[in-house]
């Protein structure tokens, strides 16, 4: 016999039955009175949503502190175990969260205020019932966007974008013709550090489920990200079986040709993706079999690598493919890179959810911007100046009519920092006018070097807390090292980038290398290791494991 008690395909049809129940009683068994809550939402009898109401005026947080001390009473057992999300509403706010369960602790840092999609949030408490928790959205709330995450055995449900996002790609590829061999779906701009991970996954697994592709592949472009994101894709997956790992391209290409449901969702790198093609002596019919699947690609950090030929490669290769990009740093025309913007390469925007939203909602951490002058703003003025009216000196350019013109006007008239004027036009500032190459002059570099080790001790809360700090470029990169290196010795630091990227002459290339080569001997004599140019991808490795206070990997 099988019983069948929820069906998350069967919203607002089937088998599936909505009850709303007024005031539960919750018996406690012990000496406390029984408590009353105030509304709880049923499918098929199961109280999966529970909401506790205050009356206008009281805050919103009192009916989420009474979630809290129910839930310590063991309110929320046996039968009442099952309820999945907590609203805590007052007439003119709502928070909503997952039940973490009895052992787990409640963190006001995942209480969500729901919003539309465009991330304006939705407080009045009619809109909220109208929106959350009406059918079909209440069901699927349930069934789809929450998710067990296995890492730390605490039940998670999506943020408001987070649902947009996901329900818009899975949306895209219901509809998409294959064969029409329009690879463009569209990308997400989701800032860093609002969950793209979970987003990405969600996407994944509603497609692999809906079976409205073949194959659902995550692809990352670098080794230690692909390992996290595999145990993060497993975490989140009801069986850790469900996400394929990719060990070799040897493996891909088996589990891209396997018609077998459980190889539906795969996660690789780009690297092992472009290998596949004729010229790397694969098989010309397994090569077609592969891309007439129905495939959707999912490129996590499409600002990164995607603009390569990789890409281009594996876009060659699956040419009814579609592919979809998530990026906090999307690629525009004033800033495209080979003359390709994300859109170019992706299709349209999606979704936004920008830093400004993650800042105002406490999802992502504020800036804390401080201003440290390398040159005086009026020496800036004045080379600016004399540079624009193509002067030597002071005296040259205030003899000349036409050239004291412009002189005086970016002296005096012209702002030092850019702005947007009424029509919505960018004004240039004085700091506009300078090249980059203010930033590798030594007056520059020496400042930004002093003024790091001078906040040290303070900002790092006396060597607690690791700090990054990054370069526009390798060379640059560098030479920061060798600077911090000699003004302070003892304070540990590091170098890290990609020594295969080659962007230069022989001549950079060279420095490139010996400067490698200094950092990797640096860091074996700090740390006792025993790294090489050979072994960079283990160096890579150990550093992100003393970055996040974990075990460094064993040497192999």
């Amino acid at each position: 016999m099988s019983l069948k008690i929820y069906d998350r395909q069967e919203i607002a049809a089937g088998q599936s039955r909505y009850q709303i129940v007024q005031q539960p009683k919750f018996p406690t068994h012990g000496i406390l009175n029984d408590r009353r809550g105030d509304i709880m939402l049923l499918i098929n009898g199961m109280p999966v949503i529970h909401l506790e109401l205050k009356k206008s005026g009281v805050s919103v947080m009192q009916a989420a502190n009474q979630i809290e001390k129910y839930s310590r009473e063991g309110v929320f057992s046996g039968l009442f175990s099952l309820v999945q999300i907590f609203v805590a509403m007052e007439p003119a706010e709502s928070l909503y969260f997952a039940n973490p369960g009895g052992d787990g602790k409640f963190n006001p840092n995942f209480y969500f205020h729901w919003a539309n999609a465009n991330n304006e949030p939705i407080n009045n408490w009619k809109e909220v019932a109208e929106k959350l928790l009406s059918i079909p959205m209440a069901h699927q709330l349930i069934g789809f966007y929450t998710v067990p995450d296995d890492s730390d055995g605490i039940l998670k449900v999506m943020r408001s974008y987070q649902y947009y996002a996901a329900s818009a790609i899975s949306d895209r590829v219901a509809k998409t013709k294959w064969g029409e061999k329009n690879q463009r779906g569209g990308y997400i701009w989701h800032t860093t550090g609002s969950g793209k991970t979970m987003t990405s996954f969600k996407s994944a697994q509603l497609i692999a489920n809906s079976r409205d592709a073949d194959k659902v592949i995550f692809l990352i472009d670098r080794i230690e990200l692909g390992t996290q994101s595999l145990e993060d894709y497993q975490s989140f997956a009801d069986d850790s079986d469900e996400v394929q790992a990719t060990e070799s391209t040897h493996e891909l290409v088996a589990k891209l040709k396997s018609n077998d449901p459980a190889h539906t969702l795969i996660v690789t790198s780009i690297q092992k993706m472009s290998n596949i093609k004729q010229e790397n002596g694969m098989n010309a019919a397994d090569i077609s079999l592969m891309a007439d699947k129905r495939i959707v690609f999912i490129v996590d950090e499409a600002h990164r690598s995607t603009f390569g030929d990789m890409l281009h490669d594996v876009k060659q290769n699956f040419a009814n493919a579609i592919f979809f990009g998530f990026t906090g740093t999307p690629i525009h025309i004033e800033n495209q890179i080979k003359g390709s913007t994300t859109a170019d390469v992706f299709g349209d925007e999606l979704h936004r959810y920008s830093i400004a939203d993650g800042i105002r909602d406490k999802n992502v951490l504020g800036f804390d911007p401080y201003k440290v002058l390398t040159y005086k703003d009026r020496d800036v003025r004045k080379a600016v100046s004399l540079h624009e009216a193509k002067a030597a000196t002071e005296e040259e350019a205030i003899a000349d009519p036409h050239k004291s013109k412009i002189y005086y006007r970016f002296m005096n008239d012209v702002a030092m920092a850019g702005h947007v004027d009424k029509t919505g036009k960018y004004v240039k500032g004085i700091e506009d006018y300078l090249s980059k190459s203010q930033y590798t002059r030594d007056e520059h570099t020496e400042q930004v070097v002093a003024d790091i080790l001078e906040n040290w001790m303070t900002l790092s809360h006396a060597g607690k807390f690791h700090a990054l700090f990054a370069t526009s470029s390798i060379p640059e990169a560098i030479a920061y090292y060798r600077l911090f290196k000699t003004k302070k010795p003892e304070l540990k630091i590091t170098a890290l980038f990609d020594p295969n990227i080659d962007n230069g002459d022989g001549a950079t290339t060279a420095f490139k290398e010996a400067g490698l080569e200094e950092i990797i001997t640096d860091y074996n004599a700090r740390y006792n290791q025993t790294f090489e140019l050979g072994t960079h991808a283990r160096f890579k490795k150990d550093i992100a494991a003393r970055l996040a206070h974990k075990e460094p990997p064993p040497a192999h």
